[in-house]
C-alpha cells in the first residue's frame, strides 16, 4: 500500500452506513488529509513492524480493495486479519482470495501461529468470508458494537496455523482459477491465491 492509494481508498470510507459495518472503532466519515494521518503510521518504518497492508488492483492498476494484518506480535505470534473491497466487486472472489492470500502470508512468511478477525453479528458478507477461510467461532461480545442508533452484538473468530495449512488445500480446490491475486509480478508462482504450487510450507 502506498499513501497514493489513499486518494481510492478515502471515499470508500465516507459512506457511513458502510463504514460502520466494517469498522467498530470509526464513526465519522474523514476527508483525505484525515485518512493520511489515521494511517500515517502504516507508512513509518516503526509503524511497520506491528502491521502491514496492501492494496488489490486490477491487471490495469485500478484499486479493488485492501488486505492488511494489524497488531502483529512477534511474542504471541500472532495478529488481526482485516479485509475491504470496494462495493463494486463484492462476492465476485476478489476478497476471498485476496484474504487467503493474506493468511498464506502471515503464516508462510511472518510465522505467525494464530490470526483474529471479527464482525458486525448482521454482517453476512464478513461472516461467509472468514468461514471459507476456516475460522472457528471463538466468542461473541454481546452489544460492543453501536451504529445507527443501536447496540449490535461482535463475533470473534480466529484460525490457527495447523488448521489453515489443512484448509487452504481445501480452499484452493474450492475455487476456481478463473480470478487471482498475486503478490507482484504474475511471474510470483508461490505467492498466488489460488496456489499455483501446492503443499507450500
Amino acid at each position: 500500500m502506498e499513501k497514493a492509494d489513499l486518494e481510492v481508498v478515502t471515499p470508500w470510507f465516507q459512506d457511513i452506513e458502510d463504514l460502520a459495518r466494517f469498522d467498530r472503532t470509526s464513526r465519522v466519515p474523514l476527508n483525505l488529509v484525515q485518512t493520511e494521518e489515521n494511517w500515517s503510521d502504516a507508512f513509518s518504518a516503526s509503524g511497520s513492524a506491528c502491521k502491514c497492508w496492501f492494496v488489490v488492483e486490477s491487471d490495469s492498476g485500478q484499486v479493488l480493495g485492501l488486505t492488511g494484518l494489524e497488531a502483529i506480535s512477534s511474542i504471541n505470534r500472532d495478529a488481526v486479519v482485516a479485509m475491504f473491497v470496494d462495493k463494486s466487486i463484492r462476492r465476485l472472489g476478489v476478497g476471498i482470495r485476496a484474504t487467503a492470500l493474506m493468511v498464506d502470508f502471515a503464516f508462510r512468511q511472518l510465522g505467525l501461529n494464530r490470526l483474529t478477525s471479527y464482525y458486525r453479528a448482521d454482517n453476512h458478507n464478513s461472516r461467509d468470508l472468514v468461514a471459507k477461510l476456516g475460522c472457528q467461532i471463538e466468542g461473541t461480545m454481546r452489544q460492543a458494537w453501536y451504529s445507527d442508533g443501536q447496540f449490535q452484538d461482535m463475533v470473534v473468530v480466529g484460525v490457527l496455523r495447523q488448521d489453515w495449512m489443512v484448509r487452504r488445500l481445501e480452499l484452493a480446490q474450492e475455487l476456481g482459477r478463473e480470478t487471482k491475486v498475486i503478490f507482484g509480478s504474475s511471474s510470483c508462482a508461490t505467492w498466488s491465491w489460488p496456489p499455483q504450487i501446492d503443499g507450500c510450507d
